[in-house]
């Protein structure tokens, strides 16, 4: 079982205490969206009460309270002897990227399925009969699909042979087995901050040691410091999203791309780039090639973000020897990727560039609206244009974004805080939003969002903010 030490837990706390609620009550509300959250996972034993105590300079009578309220509410199971344990109450409350039924859910940077989607499953049932002589345990991909994810790469200036592609369960099924086969326990892993959170968790769990660099909505990648990262640390891999980033939007420029594989090559790093958003240009943008084509790199893809997430199907695009060690370690964790679903994908390969058009007009149209309503009912918040991708990284001004989060599933709203997309707390400046939604849910996800920053706004945090502000 894995434990949280009290210092651990009081760096994720920072700017826990909330001036209008007793303390074990704002305690409890801040421990409890980090259960919410993955900050915390189920399972988890949290410190002494006498620990916590002395951590947050508070009474363990305070904390006793708040451990209390936990159990109440079924986040917590205590067991003499054996501490204090994270859990999920029984009547089903979500963690944040699991959606509570009734609620609005902006977890998730999603579009609905495309409507080709119905017609192109039916003409995959009417092809699998083909198949089904077979086992049905496809660790690497079907041909056809294959090759038709080769040729597009091709096609947008990286020339690719279908042996160079794996096809997987999506794109956080692909970072997990990138992970556990290039990763030793105790390496390095250069990550972006903020970024995509379970790239972060699949990182840790095949050991890594992270190594932070900043992007940020208004420059995009801090140069100096991913070089001097790579330079200092020689890190074993990297995970980066160069393409419309996850959450700021921002994009690499060529020099930027062939820079960072630069200085890569040269200190033993293999980098890894997240395209799920690559396609999802929105504005007129300068074109720049695939990563790879700017020297040697893994890319991922998948369909989660162009054609709709219930279609589970990514793949992995790298040199040969690379492939055939994917393939040797991905039976210890599955057994191949859904015949029925590649065959799906591989029918909706030849609309692609007509899909993309569809989604690209979605996300204008949504981008807009979600701008022009918060800039009428929460005009003090700075929130960003990105050119592409389904998110905007909006700055609050102030570091409430755990409380606000709070307070939107008041309003029946399930949205992620800003920490949930740093590491040790970070972000509380910030937060999320997705506008890649139908009008009418952006609508209703904006008032829920007024409603709940009206409330934080007459009740605001008592916090020292000098250190979020130098980490944000």
């Amino acid at each position: 079982m894995t434990s949280v030490s009290a210092r651990s837990l009081a760096l994720l706390l920072d700017g826990w205490r909330d001036a209008a609620a007793p303390a074990y009550v704002a305690l409890a509300d801040r421990i409890r969206l980090l259960v919410l959250d993955g900050r915390i996972s189920i399972d988890t034993r949290l410190p002494a009460e006498r620990d916590l105590a002395a951590q947050l300079d508070l009474s363990r009578t305070t904390v006793s309270a708040t451990y209390a309220e936990l159990r109440e509410g079924g986040f917590l199971s205590s067991v003499r002897g054996s501490g204090s344990v994270a859990r999920l109450p029984h009547r089903g409350v979500p963690a944040a990227d699991q959606p509570e039924p009734g609620y609005l859910d902006f977890t998730k940077a999603t579009m609905q399925a495309i409507p080709a989607l119905a017609d192109a499953a039916r003409r995959a049932a009417e092809q699998l009969p083909a198949y089904l002589g077979d086992s049905g345990f496809d660790p690497i991909g079907l041909p056809v699909l294959r090759a038709a994810l080769a040729a597009r790469y091709t096609a947008r200036g990286l020339p690719t042979d279908p042996e160079q592609i794996m096809v997987t369960i999506g794109a956080q099924h692909a970072i997990a087995l990138l992970s556990r086969t290039l990763l030793s326990r105790g390496d390095r892993a250069l990550v972006e901050t903020p970024s995509y959170p379970h790239a972060y968790e699949a990182l840790k769990n095949a050991g890594a040691r992270l190594v932070p660099v900043t992007v940020t909505s208004d420059e995009g990648w801090d140069e100096l410091g991913l070089e001097q990262a790579i330079q200092r640390t020689s890190p074993s891999l990297g995970y980066l999203m160069p393409d419309f980033h996850n959450p700021t939007g921002k994009s690499m420029s060529a020099e930027l791309r062939e820079h960072t594989l630069g200085l890569a090559a040269r200190h033993g790093t293999m980098l890894i780039a997240d395209e799920t958003m690559a396609e999802l240009a929105i504005d007129d943008v300068e074109p720049v090639l695939p990563f790879a084509a700017y020297g040697d790199a893994i890319l991922i893809g998948s369909v989660g973000k162009t054609v709709w997430g219930g279609v589970r199907v990514g793949w992995i695009r790298a040199e040969r020897n690379v492939i055939q060690r994917l393939v040797r370690t991905r039976s210890a964790g599955d057994l191949g990727t859904p015949i029925l679903e590649q065959l799906v994908v591989a029918n909706l390969l030849p609309e692609l560039d007509r899909i993309l058009a569809t989604r690209k007009a979605q996300l204008k149209d949504g981008r807009d609206w979600m701008l022009r309503l918060l800039a009428e009912r929460i005009p003090e918040w700075e929130v960003p244009s990105p050119a592409g991708g389904i998110t905007t990284w909006i700055n609050l001004g102030a570091p409430v974004s755990s409380q606000l989060a709070i307070a939107a599933r008041s309003q029946g709203l399930q949205i992620a805080a800003g920490p949930r997309f740093g590491i040790d707390g970070a972000f509380e400046r910030f937060i999320r939003v997705p506008f890649g939604q139908p009008r009418a849910e952006i609508e209703r996800g904006v008032d829920a969002l007024a409603a709940a920053w009206a409330t934080v706004g007459r009740h605001p945090m008592q916090v020292d903010t000098g250190y979020l502000a130098e980490v944000v």
